[in-house]
């Protein structure tokens, strides 16, 4: 069913369509060049790449839309890529908008009744969605149906709105935050993980590949080992990388070219960066290694909480130097050697 006459005025959207334009600065036309557009070109993630191909090729095979599909997992893995493939492997459009960026029950409805059959409907920070909007997303997940209110006062109606067939696919860094009758609604559900080096050297060549960046295996390698398992992190390290061989190594990153490269960039060995080192060294220094809430850890480094959660502490924890527990953050006994420092005698039991 289509979202109605020529002569009904146009609902206002909060959706972009997947297009380059002049707005773009630098670093996104640079991410969406290199952004894989097909399942043969995107690499890692096998596990969930090979799921995600079988739904679409039995979707296909049977003339439906792909049941709606939820990825989670920390920034940076490519669940923007994933979403932008499975709509192009379907051969539909795609439109997207995020959480945050619905504020009334109207802007959603807006989004879902112009929706075309089998369209692809992306909702980056799904777990950002207050009660209200998520609401109207049961019926239409479910039936495919809306319910849009005719009228006011004692006078007013419901009217279903049948909605075309279309695969919601919603990302989210906070799974656990995700509600159960939302998350409940989605037939495909994949966690993407961190990345191996290996994996992301082979980004790293592609990238190179694409941006014609002259890099040799070692340097490559080097990037790829302190990218902390991010691929957009690798990508980014590659483009500062460049620079700097640009102007100081003949545009060649070789692997001392790449060592000094991130060494300006304040990326040690293990790929933390001065953010890092600033809240580990503020649990270690100024808290005694923990245990430490995380607004008062927020405040005591300038970082949003989300920020701490969503993009530092998930690295931190798999490399082993952070544990969350009910009383808050913890530095573990590898962090103290990390950093060089004597864990205080008086927390034996932490270690």
């Amino acid at each position: 069913m289509s979202s109605g006459t020529g002569s009904e005025p146009k609902m206002e959207q909060p959706t972009r369509r997947i297009v380059a334009g002049a707005a773009m600065d630098e670093d996104a036309r640079i991410d969406a060049s290199v952004r894989p557009k097909r399942f043969a070109d995107y690499i890692g993630q096998a596990r969930v790449k090979e799921n995600i191909e079988i739904a679409i090729q039995a979707a296909r095979s049977r003339g439906e839309a792909l049941d709606h599909v939820l990825l989670y997992g920390p920034p940076g893995l490519g669940k923007t890529t994933l979403a932008q493939i499975i709509a192009s492997e379907l051969g539909v459009t795609i439109k997207t908008s995020s959480g945050p960026l619905l504020e009334r029950k109207g802007d959603l409805t807006a989004i879902l009744t112009s929706i075309e059959e089998r369209e692809v409907f992306f909702l980056d920070e799904i777990h950002r969605l207050v009660p209200a909007i998520e609401e109207v997303l049961y019926p239409a997940m479910e039936d495919y149906r809306i319910d849009l209110v005719i009228g006011q006062g004692a006078g007013a109606r419901i009217h279903p709105f049948i909605l075309n067939r279309f695969t919601l696919i919603g990302a989210t860094t906070r799974a656990g935050l995700v509600t159960a009758p939302l998350r409940s609604r989605f037939g495909i559900v994949h966690r993407l993980e961190f990345y191996t080096p290996e994996d992301l050297v082979t980004i790293v060549r592609r990238s190179a590949s694409i941006l014609g960046i002259a890099v040799d295996d070692d340097g490559a390698y080097e990037m790829a080992r302190r990218s902390r398992g991010t691929p957009r992190v690798a990508n980014r390290l590659l483009r500062r990388a460049r620079d700097f061989a640009q102007v100081r190594a003949q545009g060649h990153i070789t692997l001392a070219v790449a060592k000094e490269a991130l060494q300006m960039l304040g990326v040690d060995e293990h790929g933390l960066d001065e953010v890092d080192r600033n809240l580990m060294l503020t649990i270690l220094e100024k808290y005694a290694g923990g245990p430490v809430g995380l607004s008062t850890l927020a405040a005591s480094i300038s970082e949003e909480e989300d920020a701490i959660e969503e993009i530092y502490e998930p690295y931190l924890m798999q490399l082993g130097l952070l544990d969350r527990t009910q009383r808050g953050r913890v530095a573990t006994a590898l962090a103290y050697k990390h950093f060089g420092l004597e864990p205080p005698r008086r927390q034996p039991g932490l270690f």
